[in-house]
C-alpha cells in the first residue's frame, strides 16, 4: 500500500489565511454596500428626487385640475413615497361635487388622480341669479352675471329647499333625451301635496306629475306625445294615472320665458 498523503500544518497555513482573508473582504464589501445604501436613502429623502414629478388628473369637466390638486393638499414639493392614497381620497371627496376618487402611482414619481363628478341636473333660479344643482342636491356658487344656463332644465319658484334633494335625485335618473326636453320646473303652489310639480317642455307641452317615482314616470314622455303628433298641444297628467287635456284657444304654457 502506498503511503498516506500527509498534511503538516505549515502546508495548511496559508490556504486559511487565505480564505480568512476572502471571508473579511466580503464581509467588507457587505458593509461598505449597506453604508453606501443607507447614504442613498438618505439623500434621496432629502433631495428633490423623492418630490413628486408629475400629477395626472382626469375625469373632471366643471372642475379644475388645479383645485382638486388643492383639495388633495399635494404641492410640488411634496415626497412621493410619503403619499397616502386614502388621504388624497378624503381630501378631494370634501369638496361635494365629487362622487368618486380613485387614485395610482406610477413609476417615476407619477401621481394619477382619477375622480367621477356628480352631474348637473339643474338650475336654481334665484332673485335672477342661477345656481347649478348637482345630482346629490348640492348648490353650486351663482353663475356669473350674463351666463345662461345650458343642457339642464331651469328649477324655479323652488321655496321649499328640503324638496330640492329628492328632485335632484330623480333628474339624475333621466335619460339626456328627456333631460335636455325639460325647460323649467316649478313647485304646483296650487296643489296642497307639497311634492306636486309643473314642468315647461321645450316641444310646447306642460307635464304634471309628482316628485315621487318621477324618473320612472317620465319614461313614457317620448312615446306619448309621439301618439299626440306635433300640432295637439296641452298639459300631460302623469300621475296615478296618465290623461291629456289639449290647450283651450285662451291657454298656453306659462314658462318664465312667457312672463
Amino acid at each position: 500500500m502506498d503511503k498516506e498523503k500527509v498534511v503538516t500544518i505549515e502546508d495548511r497555513i496559508p490556504k486559511l489565511k487565505t480564505q480568512r482573508k476572502q471571508k473579511t473582504n466580503r464581509r467588507m464589501i457587505i458593509y461598505l454596500s449597506l453604508f453606501f445604501l443607507l447614504i442613498l436613502v438618505f439623500v434621496y429623502f432629502q433631495s428633490s428626487f423623492s418630490d413628486i414629478k408629475k400629477i395626472t388628473v382626469s375625469g373632471n369637466e366643471n372642475i379644475s385640475d388645479q383645485a382638486i390638486i388643492k383639495a388633495a393638499k399635494i404641492s410640488p414639493h411634496t415626497s412621493f413615497l410619503n403619499l397616502s392614497d386614502e388621504d388624497i381620497r378624503k381630501g378631494i371627496l370634501k369638496m361635494g361635487e365629487i362622487s368618486s376618487v380613485d387614485v395610482h402611482k406610477k413609476f417615476y414619481n407619477h401621481l394619477i388622480i382619477e375622480v367621477k363628478e356628480f352631474h348637473r341636473v339643474g338650475y336654481l333660479k334665484v332673485n335672477g341669479k342661477y345656481y347649478p344643482v348637482l345630482e346629490s342636491g348640492k348648490l353650486l356658487a351663482g353663475m356669473k352675471k350674463g351666463s345662461l344656463p345650458v343642457n339642464a332644465p331651469i328649477i324655479t319658484d323652488w321655496k321649499d329647499r328640503k324638496l330640492l334633494k329628492p328632485m335632484a335625485k330623480e333628474l339624475g335618473k333621466l335619460t339626456q333625451g328627456i333631460t335636455h326636453r325639460i325647460s323649467e320646473i316649478h313647485l304646483d303652489t296650487e296643489s296642497k301635496d307639497d311634492n306636486r310639480i309643473i314642468l315647461y317642455m321645450t316641444d310646447g307641452y306642460e307635464v304634471r306629475s309628482s316628485i315621487t317615482h318621477f324618473a320612472r314616470k317620465m319614461e313614457a314622455y317620448p312615446s306619448i306625445v309621439q301618439q299626440l303628433g306635433p300640432h295637439q298641444k296641452g298639459v300631460i297628467n302623469m300621475d296615478i294615472s296618465t290623461y291629456f287635456h289639449e290647450f283651450g284657444k285662451e291657454e298656453a304654457p306659462k314658462s318664465e320665458t312667457d312672463r
